[in-house]
């Protein structure tokens, strides 16, 4: 679980260090609840851009920001509706979108989550230790940019086939950017190259988003309630919140999916994955191209006795709609065929991982024969914004047309149940059990620990109801800020 052991004399380093910086902390109930947010922090934020590297943005770590790119404070969480004439199915299907984060992504939520316990508690020097944010796209950017914002070093590593935004990007925040072989599927060589870096004896810390229990915590408390807060006004009278669907990814957006069965006990947790490399559905292994969501193991952090379907999407289909949405060609056809025109303009806050979610959200529905009664929710990570150049790549390859524009909104309605299945005790645990392989055998976690995962359910409770705790240690540390 969490390790919030003390480290006095290096708390009180820090502390200094960032007086001298004019660094202060968000406590996790900021977040939830950002009119909580100092007077003289909102003040300055007036002032600031949203992607600024400046500290006082660790305050717009929430899903509240306003849709401004620069001065923008807080509303109501950010989401649209996915309805009916869209999708095909009856259930809406809500979609908190993490577009209005700086990066452009939630990830910065999930490495605050993994970097603020350890820095709060003196166990992270940011004078002397370099971070380090293994990913497969959004994560290592996400804590590239919270180690900017709290005056650290950091080391970034992702697939070298992941989109060129994301490397051009980087290469304005991380100190370091190492490029592993393959692409979102080749999870185990940026395992070795974290290894090969934990060797070299060089002062570092690796914040594995795959193991790192802050990052579902985060989701779990943050995430969570924002999404709450969307259903509720959303929801219609005699309406239920029937499924929470989430790519499997480092596993840590399930968080928000275990905060939510809490208050609706009856729902469904569903985890998207690639056909092309189908880990939970198949226990299989390939490549794929919904970027960000690397597989061919299990996350150590995935409470998988908590997970009840598993959707395979294809990863041509969202790539084929992020062009639908994205298109002038497939803007009209979305217009012919009756959708908004304020979600059409509002379709490119979808990124492709996004896009998998609501595909398998919309099989989720028609799997289940579900109803305008029943409400879907899932999440969309990032926007368009960050894969403008995959649509190029593909229009260079064969320009789009009004007719492909016809043939993907045809796609888009005839999704099915395929490659869509329920899962009882044993396959959780079949799932589960493929933990072994990767967390003990090849990087030396402890079997006790993996068995009380499953066994034992203080292991995740403890982990999620650790909010106050972390909280009173951010406002202490925030004081100890204002005394030295």
């Amino acid at each position: 679980m969490l390790d919030l052991t003390m480290n006095e004399e290096i708390r009180k380093k820090t502390a200094k260090y960032f007086k001298e910086k004019g660094i202060k902390l968000p406590t996790f109930d900021m977040m939830i609840n950002p009119d909580k947010v100092p007077e003289d922090v909102k003040k300055k934020l007036k002032e600031t851009s949203l992607w600024d590297v400046d500290p006082v943005n660790l305050y717009r770590i929430s899903w509240k920001n306003e849709a401004k790119e620069s001065g923008g404070l807080f509303g109501a969480p950010n989401y649209i509706v996915i309805p009916p004439s869209l999708s095909g199915v009856p259930s809406p299907i809500v979609v908190i979108t993490g577009k209005w984060f700086p990066t452009g992504a939630h990830k910065v939520g999930a490495t605050y989550g993994c970097l603020v316990p350890r820095l709060v508690t003196g166990q992270f020097d940011p004078q002397k230790t370099k971070a380090v944010w293994p990913s497969t796209g959004n994560y290592c950017r996400g804590g590239a940019y919270i180690s900017a914002l709290m005056a650290c070093k950091s080391i970034a590593i992702l697939p070298e086939e992941m989109s060129a935004e994301r490397f051009e990007w980087l290469k304005q925040v991380a100190g370091e950017i190492i490029a592993t072989p393959g692409c979102e599927s080749n999870v185990k060589e940026i395992f070795d190259k974290c290894n090969e870096l934990e060797a070299s004896g060089e002062d570092l810390k690796i914040f594995n988003q795959f193991d790192e229990l802050g990052n579902p915590n985060w989701h779990y408390n943050v995430t969570g309630r924002a999404v709450q807060e969307a259903l509720e006004a959303e929801m219609k009278e005699g309406q239920r919140l029937a499924a929470y669907i989430s790519s499997s990814g480092s596993g840590g957006t399930l968080g928000a999916g275990y905060y939510l069965k809490t208050l609706h006990p009856g729902m469904k947790i569903t985890v998207s994955e690639a056909l092309q490399c189908p880990t939970i559905y198949n226990n299989g292994f390939g490549g794929h191209r919904i970027e960000g969501i690397g597989d061919k193991h299990i996350p150590w952090i995935h409470d998988c006795k908590n997970t009840d379907c598993a959707a395979a999407i294809d990863d041509e289909e969202p790539l084929r709609l992020l062009e639908l949405f994205n298109t002038p060609e497939g803007k009209e056809v979305l217009k012919d065929q009756g959708v908004s025109p304020d979600l059409i303009d509002r379709l490119n806050l979808l990124g492709i991982s996004g896009i998998a979610n609501i595909l398998a959200a919309i099989k989720q529905a028609k799997y289940f024969e579900m109803t305008e009664q029943d409400v879907l929710v899932t999440v969309a990570t990032d926007s368009y914004s960050m894969y403008e150049s995959r649509v190029k790549e593909r229009a260079a390859e064969r320009p789009y047309s009004e007719t492909q524009a016809i043939r993907d909104m045809a796609l888009l309605k005839d999704i099915d149940i395929s490659w869509f299945k329920e899962l009882n005790y044993y396959d959780r645990k079949a799932v589960h059990n493929l933990k072994y392989f990767t967390w003990i055998e090849q990087q030396g976690h402890d079997l006790s620990e993996l068995n009380d995962q499953w066994y034992d359910d203080s292991y995740w409770n403890g982990t999620f109801n650790s909010m106050e705790e972390i909280d009173k240690l951010i406002n202490d540390f925030n004081d100890l800020i204002d005394r030295s």
